[in-house]
């Protein structure tokens, strides 16, 4: 468990907990506790689905500022690489992964978000990428998956004028999937999160893989991954249940193991 950010488990359900007063500022250190409970939530059997969660305050304001200053062009190339996989770990969680937003998720923040599979929002929440007003461009993951999330006209519009996108705009575009009041985000992340509990592990993740890395490549690879994916199944016990089930009792019915 790292100082700011730790794995809180219950019911099958692994919440990233980002705790760095006063606004999850994502200075080194947090970035290194995120790739550590990325990891941990990875690995560990009990976890089924995992939420992002700042607080009731903040999911995070962004990198630290004050830090990143001092940084010299040399620095940061040596920083860079680290700071941009610490977020893809989160990405490469092989489960559901949801981004529970309240306040402000900006810059790192918002990168941070957009590396999650889901984004349940807040209704006075604020998203941007307004690296630009401190003369730089995103830098880990935001120029990349923002584009892929929105397209890229509308991400040029988000990232070239560095301005906060509001909640109901962030619905609008494909940015957030689902706004409440900020007081019910973090249990409608959790009620999102729950359906995955009982569900075939490995057919989930072998989907999210699907999607990801077709994402990157050209369609003829992408089905290929796919085809590989779907055949490997046949391996699975939860594969054998599901089917039998279906046989015998209609579709829904069946109770997974995860294996």
């Amino acid at each position: 468990m790292g100082e700011f950010v730790r794995l809180e488990v219950e019911d099958g359900i692994g919440t990233i907990r980002l705790d760095r007063p006063k606004m999850n500022a994502l200075n080194v250190q947090v970035q290194e506790e995120i790739r550590a409970a990325a990891a941990e939530a990875t690995v560990r059997d009990d976890v089924k689905a995992v939420i992002v969660y700042g607080g009731e305050k903040v999911f995070a304001a962004g990198a630290d500022i004050k830090e990143m200053q001092t940084m010299s062009y040399t620095d940061m190339v040596d920083r860079s690489g680290p700071l941009q996989s610490s977020i893809t770990a989160v990405a490469r969680i092989p489960k559901p992964v949801i981004a529970a937003i309240i306040g402000y998720a900006l810059g790192g923040g918002c990168e941070l978000a957009l590396a999650c599979d889901f984004r349940v929002v807040a209704d006075d929440a604020k998203l941007g990428q307004p690296e630009i007003l401190l003369g730089i461009i995103p830098g880990a993951g935001g120029t990349q998956r923002l584009a892929r999330l929105v397209g890229s006209a509308k991400a040029k519009e988000i990232i070239f004028g560095g301005r906060f996108v509001d909640a109901q705009e962030s619905l609008a575009i494909g940015l957030a999937d689902k706004v409440v009041p900020a007081a019910e985000v973090y249990s409608a992340a959790r009620e999102w999160a729950a359906q995955y509990v009982g569900a075939a592990s490995y057919a989930i993740r072998a989907a999210k893989e699907a999607v990801d890395r077709g994402l990157e490549v050209d369609l003829e690879t992408g089905l290929e991954i796919e085809r590989m994916l779907f055949a490997g199944l046949f391996a699975t016990r939860d594969r054998e249940t599901g089917m039998a089930s279906f046989v015998e009792q209609g579709p829904g019915k069946a109770k997974f193991e995860g294996k």
